[in-house]
């Protein structure tokens, strides 16, 4: 509900014109913030402020076919609310612009993330660390984007980059790494094998990130994709293709229920 109608409703209560018993049906969705333009009210978003409660993680602003105008004033109601805010898939303009209207947010470049931390940082969940790995170097962009959300959501995070299969002696060599893991997100390109290997090493649960990064052969992921879905690894789970945002809301609720 929009700031001006809910103002327009307490009015009416307080004229007598309207019975709080009524007015309490007109407001149950009250967590739900319709923003508009200025010129002709056109709702562009509905802004979730109750989805904390509902899915144990904020509401978070995908900034990809926004304009910048949009993504800032959707960014300004949930600053409000206090719990701060995540807008993901940010390109370098768009960052400048948020840092300029939230001059205490963070930019976190790799992630393509702009963050503004909550009034009270979010309590800390899961019994271990979530551990993101990347398979090569040219992945951690996307590694990036799970653990700088990961973080945001109370997780502790630890990152282990670098280690695929075509030295898998490094993996290897931190095996106090994954044995102390919670929850696991591997992130690889290519033909996607290191979440196999990581699946057939650990007993937490894994989740598998495809990404774009590879040759011809690749197809922009679908290669890695289709792989990690005919993974041998039992138990191991995929989401779609540079996704690591998704990856970090699985790793969230696994980690929420272990606690």
């Amino acid at each position: 509900m929009r700031r001006d109608r809910l103002l327009e409703l307490l009015e009416t209560i307080a004229r007598g014109e309207l019975e709080p018993t009524e007015a309490l049906d007109q407001i149950a969705w009250a967590p739900i913030e319709e923003v508009a333009r200025e010129d002709d009210e056109l709702v562009f978003a509905r802004v979730d402020h109750h989805r904390p409660r509902i899915q144990g993680i904020p509401e978070v602003v995908y900034t990809e076919a926004k304009s910048a105008d949009q993504v800032i004033e959707i960014c300004n109601r949930l600053a409000h609310s206090g719990r701060g805010f995540l807008a993901t898939r940010t390109s370098p303009d768009l960052r400048r612009e948020l840092l300029d209207n939230f001059p205490e947010a963070r930019a976190h470049e790799a992630a393509r993330i702009v963050e503004l931390e909550p009034d009270e940082p979010p309590r800390k969940i899961g019994k271990g660390p979530l551990l993101i790995i990347s398979a090569g170097t040219s992945d951690i962009p996307i590694a990036e984007e799970a653990a700088v959300t990961a973080a945001a959501f109370g997780n502790e995070v630890e990152r282990l980059y670098d280690v695929g299969v075509a030295g898998i002696h490094r993996l290897l060599r931190e095996s106090e790494a994954l044995n102390r893991a919670s929850v696991i997100i591997v992130v690889a390109g290519m033909e996607g094998a290191l979440p196999s290997v990581v699946g057939g090493l650990v007993h937490v649960p894994v989740i598998a990130v495809p990404t774009s990064v590879g040759y011809g052969a690749n197809f922009e992921g679908l290669a890695p994709l289709l792989g990690m879905l005919n993974s041998c690894a039992p138990g191991l789970t995929v989401v779609n293709i540079d996704n690591g945002f998704g990856a970090a809301c699985a790793a969230t609720r696994i980690n929420l229920l272990i606690d």
